[in-house]
């Protein structure tokens, strides 16, 4: 039997915290790790409460939960973020997959479609609401909402500062552990970021990543 997903709850609402608690009040599935009011504060106790899963509201007092995704992973790279809101702008949507996060939840979702997320994401696959599986995907294309042209987001543009580095890096055929002693993390931080880059932009092969790095300007061709 599979052991019950370690759920982190990050909302600046004690309502919204305790509704998500009960949704996942089933023992067998879920398990809530921790509470935290603010992205500071979730950034202090992440790496103590270990979760698999940090449900992380996009705008809170204080701090957005966009710019706490990625020392949240940093401190916890084994942990997956679904981002929570009452937005569906599109710049929120991609800025949250350019940060980290594995998907996206609006806040007026059913309580059967968060535990949906929340067993996607911890499994490693992108979950997002299906009112925005439209929104992102005009987003992706570059298309405005007044339908005005615009030019799409590259591939590259999707990864954060810490992943460009590590594409960089594996390009240059660094192996994880030589990675982590340039960049002063962990081999398993290196594994996370580089996951998460897979997982963005689809490519599964070294060759792959370091095609896309080279066409990207990443890297130049022979270094």
């Amino acid at each position: 039997m599979s052991k019950p997903i370690r759920v982190m709850v990050v909302d600046d609402h004690s309502v919204l915290r305790e509704g998500i608690r009960s949704v996942l009040s089933d023992p067998a599935q879920f398990t809530v790790v921790g509470e935290a009011p603010s992205a500071a504060d979730a950034i202090a106790n992440v790496k103590a409460w270990a979760p698999d899963v940090i449900v992380l509201d996009v705008s809170m007092p204080g701090g957005s939960g966009l710019h706490a995704v990625a020392e949240l992973l940093e401190r916890a790279p084994a942990a997956h973020v679904l981002m929570l809101s009452v937005h569906d702008d599109p710049e929120y949507v991609l800025e949250s997959v350019r940060a980290g996060a594995h998907g996206y939840l609006r806040k007026d979702s059913t309580p059967a479609e968060l535990r949906a997320a929340i067993m996607a994401v911890h499994q490693g696959d992108a979950y997002y609401s299906a009112q925005l599986t439209g929104v992102l995907a005009d987003a992706l294309r570059g298309r405005q909402a007044k339908g005005a042209p615009a030019a799409p987001p590259s591939a590259a543009e999707l990864l954060t500062a810490r992943e460009r580095e590590i594409l960089a890096h594996i390009a240059e055929g660094s192996t994880n552990r030589e990675i982590g002693g340039a960049l002063g993390i962990s081999t398993r931080t290196v594994e996370a970021h580089r996951d998460s880059l897979m997982r963005k932009l689809g490519i599964r092969t070294v060759a792959g990543l370091t095609r896309l790095a080279i066409e990207q300007g990443i890297v130049r061709p022979g270094r």
